[in-house]
């Protein structure tokens, strides 16, 4: 994907922060190029946010040449009150699955949607 990515409008569940933890936690050698395509956000927003999470401690990284490997640490506690004592690594069990599973579920969403019409059961 060159260029900015095409922006998004409108709420979503996840914030830009938790897309960015679940794509790295995907792929711990992900480059920001490819962690910017899959969360469609530049990549400075990326560098950003890495850099937000590193400094509180949520993530860190080593350099191997000219990659970074990052690490996570899945004990570190979610930051809102809401979600207190709530871990990263439980947050993560719900985002991160396998390229088969999205695959999967992808394909299962349309036909799990239906017509929209709510019917009872007898």
């Amino acid at each position: 994907m060159d260029g900015v990515p095409e922006p998004h409008t409108g709420w979503t569940f996840l914030t830009n922060h938790a897309r960015v933890l679940a794509a790295i936690a995907d792929n711990h050698n992900a480059r920001i190029r490819d962690i910017a395509a899959h969360c469609r956000l530049t990549e400075r927003a990326v560098q950003k946010i890495i850099a937000d999470l590193e400094q509180d401690g949520y993530l860190s990284h080593t350099r191997e040449g000219r990659t970074n490997t990052y690490q996570i640490d899945p004990g570190k506690v979610l930051r809102h009150p809401a979600e207190s004592g709530l871990a990263v690594a439980s947050l993560l069990s719900l985002l991160v699955h396998d390229e088969a599973d999205r695959t999967d579920s992808a394909q299962a969403a349309p036909s799990a949607q239906g017509d929209g019409r709510h019917h009872a059961s007898a």
